[in-house]
């Protein structure tokens, strides 16, 4: 089978991961909160941005690598973090960063993986970042800094978009509750996704290994309560003072993840951040806010050139990585469609939304006469996003 004209695109990929992937599971994947007007306002955003086609650029070819933090990268995009990857996909987080390895892109570990940092250690070489989740208990904190560090994660991206729980009402509807409860339409679900459940009977229970190994067994002594208690761990709620203490505590770029204020900016460098990481998590938590694409040049102007600005949110293509890297990005991240990827495909999905991606900003950037990535700001215009 051609991949490449059975899946040209990311949409394809996820088409056939709803086929796939038990129900709950993909509602998991690809749900946004309320009535999904966030997710419907950034794709609006990123729509309404286009480029000025040019003609008569003679032959060349686009150069695609970039540098991040001082070490360079094939592609300027990555993997983001999501929360529970392996129940996605079954070991999608060890599937996910031997890839990313593989293809020479960074590859982010949310707190809340089904995996711990040492279990994909062997994939990292410079190339992992650390999504923390803020525990209160500050011992805690840093024995997680320990061996997030002694894994060979080099930076921590601390978000601060997830203030409390959001609704996710398509969850809700498709019955994943947490802790995970095989209900009759859970298992159903299951049952019409054989493929998933013999590879997920392999992995075992997904769990979140990591965040449950500081949970004293006094505290909870089923399963079902160690979930529970893990997801209790985390609700830390930072604040400034929490942020300036984790610089003091983490040695190397200190990312924060979900800005999307300009009037952050300025506040966030003067407390230590190096990176910052612009998103609103996907329209996950919150619908009403604005598109982060539209806040993406307000940030960088504040932020001024030098600061590293990543972006995520709502990207679906190549275009889509170049409409944010015009618009400001140094560094695109994508967490759906690397899941959608294994969901249609497995592992070998992974390769080909990599071919996907770069193939579709090799062809936008001869359009637009871009030779370079630095091409593409003197380039963008603003289009009707239809």
């Amino acid at each position: 089978m051609d991949l490449d004209f059975t899946f040209p695109a990311v949409s394809d990929l996820r088409r056939r991961a709803r086929q796939r992937l038990p129900h709950f599971a993909f509602e998991y994947l690809d749900s946004s909160t309320g009535q999904e007007l966030g997710a419907r306002r950034t794709r609006k955003a990123l729509d309404a941005l286009g480029f000025e086609p040019a003609i008569l650029g003679g032959r060349y070819q686009p150069a695609l690598s970039t540098t991040f933090l001082g070490r360079p990268y094939a592609l300027p995009v990555g993997m983001a973090p999501i929360g529970m990857s392996g129940m996605i996909w079954p070991r999608a987080e060890v599937l996910l960063s031997a890839k990313a390895h593989q293809h020479n892109l960074p590859f982010s570990l949310s707190t809340v993986s089904a995996t711990t940092p040492e279990a994909v250690s062997a994939n990292l070489e410079g190339n992992g970042w650390f999504q923390l989740y803020a525990p209160a208990d500050f011992d805690v904190l840093e024995d997680m800094l320990k061996r997030v560090k002694q894994a060979g994660f080099t930076a921590l991206a601390l978000t601060v978009d997830v203030p409390g729980e959001s609704r996710r009402e398509r969850q809700r509807r498709a019955h994943l509750a947490t802790p995970p409860q095989f209900t009759p339409r859970v298992m159903a679900s299951v049952l019409a996704s054989p493929g998933w459940a013999l590879r997920m009977a392999r992995a075992g229970m997904p769990r979140m290994p990591f965040t449950e190994s500081y949970i004293p067994r006094s505290q909870a002594r089923s399963s079902s309560d160690r979930f529970v208690h893990a997801g209790r761990l985390i609700r830390g709620y930072p604040d400034w003072d929490y942020l300036r203490r984790l610089r003091d505590l983490w040695q190397g770029p200190l990312m924060v993840k979900g800005v999307q204020d300009p009037a952050d900016v300025k506040p966030l460098l003067d407390a230590g951040t190096d990176v910052l990481w612009v998103s609103n998590h996907s329209s996950r938590q919150f619908e009403a806010g604005p598109a982060p694409i539209s806040r993406l040049p307000a940030i960088r102007a504040e932020a001024g050139a030098d600061v590293p600005l990543i972006y995520d949110s709502g990207v679906q293509s190549g275009l889509d990585v170049l409409r944010a890297l015009a618009s400001g990005a140094d560094f695109v991240m994508l967490g759906r469609a690397w899941h959608y990827a294994l969901g249609a495909l497995g592992a070998k999905g992974v390769d080909h939304l990599v071919h996907i991606l770069r193939a579709d900003m090799t062809a936008n950037m001869l359009q637009i006469g871009a030779r370079s990535l630095e091409d593409l700001a003197d380039k963008l215009i603003e289009v009707d996003p239809l």
